[in-house]
């Protein structure tokens, strides 16, 4: 008795749990050539720029750098790898001088969570941050940064990237 209660609650748990997670996208990375390019945007923040690879193969690779009164304040360093028809976005950070912020095992993982025309959705497992970038017009790249506050409540930082000529 007692083995069919807890198989019910294991049940339901797994049911409610699946809404909480990120539900994926099947695609290819080509379908994400769309973000090649080098693209830049001065910011509060400094000047940014953001370098994509062209698809090569299963996977993109980016840079970002942002610098402010001409010194570099931080990186970050991605990897789109295809893995079982989904592309998943693997994003490290690091200070100057290559500090990296996150564990040199364990990249932060954003799953492709939605594809158009032109447009990639990618989420934190957790639903907690979502990137959202946009080819907008054939110079102009948008990206979206949405994630909740430390009080729960949505933040939107809309990042408008001209392209490099």
């Amino acid at each position: 008795m007692n083995l069919k209660y807890i198989l019910s609650a294991f049940i339901c748990f797994a049911l409610i749990s699946a809404g909480c997670f990120a539900q994926v996208t099947k695609a290819k990375v080509n379908q994400l050539a769309f973000m090649a390019g080098i693209w830049t945007q001065k910011q509060e923040w400094g000047d940014m720029e953001e370098f994509w690879s062209e698809p090569m193969g299963d996977s993109m690779i980016s840079s970002f750098r942002v610098v402010k009164d001409g010194k570099a304040v931080f990186y970050e360093f991605v990897v789109i790898e295809e893995q079982n028809q989904v592309p998943i976005f693997k994003m490290r950070h690091f200070n100057r001088g290559s500090i990296g912020w996150e564990d040199k095992n364990k990249p932060l993982l954003f799953y492709l969570v939605g594809i158009g025309k032109n447009k990639a959705e990618f989420e934190l497992k957790d639903k907690s941050v979502r990137l959202t970038y946009q080819l907008v017009a054939p110079d102009k790249l948008e990206v979206i940064l949405a994630e909740n506050d430390k009080k729960g409540r949505l933040k939107k930082d809309v990042f408008n990237y001209s392209r490099k000529k």
